[in-house]
């Protein structure tokens, strides 16, 4: 039945874009048995093995080992929009839901606030589960939301008028403009950015500079297509309900709970953790409570960090190119705090950065930080080894060398520009 209703739908269309492919076939093609399966396998796992570690493996287990299988069988050198593309979001979905119900089998002192929010204290059904992982404003590119909120959500309590229809018509369509402007963006400037250009002998022969400012500019852009997703995806969470977050002190209604942008933040920063902290903030919020946090038994913070962009990187895909980003984010990050806390602590420094000059300071930074931010991202989108390294050597590795230099030059930096009497306090603290 699926088949030949599919056929029809797309004769009607004409020739549907990939995206339209994507989701009729997730809704009425053979592809939704991929999601129904992890869905009832994880439903399962709730079920017979209960709030067990044995259980919160299990689902990690099975639905990693799902999403990688698929990621091995489907992935090709491109940008793949198929059945992955929705399952990953589904993966930490199922994944958090295991963690969720495991930590309402706890004491409340064992919970930190963000677990004692998110935990259940009962198993949920299996329509329950189902319309979690289905709900159309977070099926396909997110946000991440919890079984909690969800079930908040259905029972009318996820409104500024609890047991009625939320009134945020307007804050939903102002995320939804907001996402049209950035859409218009990319839409007119993408095809000046093509990530094709990169592997033409044309890029390779501009001079240094100019390859430079293209890798900048071509982050920029290519990055407003998420930007764009997100905030049209969290303007449909808004409408629903699924975004009430309380009230402001001055008894406004917020409707940030599903925020996957702060836009103001990610075009202003000059920091490489301000960007990341500015986007895709569920995804991130997702990784730190369930990821990070619950490393700690490594008993090493940094360990925990890498552990954590490893577990991203592999998620994303299999392609070496995610890898490398995420790797490069772990260097970038750690040099910036580095240098972050050299400039608090030098008082030259620090009277230099607060000065006149800060206008420029600014500015520099920010070059320094989206020419490098765009340098991370190439192997993000390029994928395969020869195209990413590519690129890179036409650049001269210059972001590796520039971030290991300073990894290696900062200790000694902060020597020569720290009065001693600071970094005794330092090591006392």
């Amino acid at each position: 039945m699926a088949a030949p209703l599919l056929e029809k739908v797309s004769d009607y269309l004409g020739s549907p874009e990939p995206a339209v492919r994507l989701i009729l076939s997730i809704l009425i093609g053979s592809q939704v048995y991929h999601s129904a399966l992890c869905i009832v396998v994880q439903f399962l796992f709730l079920r017979l093995m209960g709030r067990t570690v044995t259980a919160v493996l299990s689902s990690f287990i099975f639905q990693m080992a799902y999403l990688l299988t698929g990621y091995y069988y489907t992935a090709t050198d491109e940008y793949d929009i198929k059945w992955t593309m929705p399952h990953c979001v589904l993966a930490l979905k199922l994944i958090g839901l295991s963690l969720d119900y495991y930590d309402g089998g706890k004491e409340p002192s064992q919970l930190n606030a963000e677990q004692k929010q998110a935990a259940l204290s009962s198993p949920p059904s299996l329509l329950e589960v189902c319309g979690f992982s289905y709900f159309y404003g977070g099926f396909l590119v997110g946000p991440q939301f919890t079984l909690r909120n969800y079930l908040r959500l259905v029972s009318r309590e996820m409104s500024d008028c609890p047991g009625q229809v939320p009134n945020s018509a307007i804050p939903a369509l102002k995320r939804f403009c907001l996402g049209l402007f950035f859409l218009v963006i990319f839409t007119i400037c993408g095809p000046y950015y093509p990530d094709s250009y990169y592997l033409t002998d044309e890029y390779e022969a501009q001079p240094f500079w100019y390859r430079c400012i293209y890798i900048l500019l071509w982050a920029k852009v290519n990055l407003y297509k998420y930007v764009t997703c997100w905030l049209i995806t969290e303007g449909v969470c808004i409408l629903s309900g699924l975004g009430y977050n309380g009230r402001t002190e001055t008894g406004e209604p917020q409707w940030d709970a599903c925020a996957n942008m702060r836009v103001w933040m990610f075009e202003t920063t000059p920091l490489f953790t301000g960007t990341i902290s500015s986007f895709n903030i569920n995804t991130n919020a997702w990784v730190a409570r369930h990821i990070f946090k619950r490393m700690k038994f490594l008993g090493n913070k940094m360990a925990s960090q890498m552990g954590t962009l490893f577990f991203l990187a592999i998620w994303h895909g299999l392609h070496s190119g995610y890898i490398i980003c995420f790797s490069m984010e772990f260097i970038i990050v750690n040099v910036e705090k580095q240098a972050q806390t050299l400039v608090k602590d030098s008082p030259m420094l620090s009277d230099f950065a607060k000065g006149p000059f800060y206008p420029l300071i600014y500015v520099v930074q920010q070059f320094i930080h989206w020419v490098f931010m765009g340098y991370s991202l190439v192997p993000f989108c390029l994928f395969t080894y020869d195209k990413w390294l590519k690129v890179y050597s036409s650049v001269y590795f210059c972001g590796h060398i520039f971030f290991f230099a300073a990894f290696l030059l900062l200790p000694y930096i902060r020597k020569a520009l720290v009065p001693r009497k600071m970094k005794s306090e330092k090591k006392e603290d």
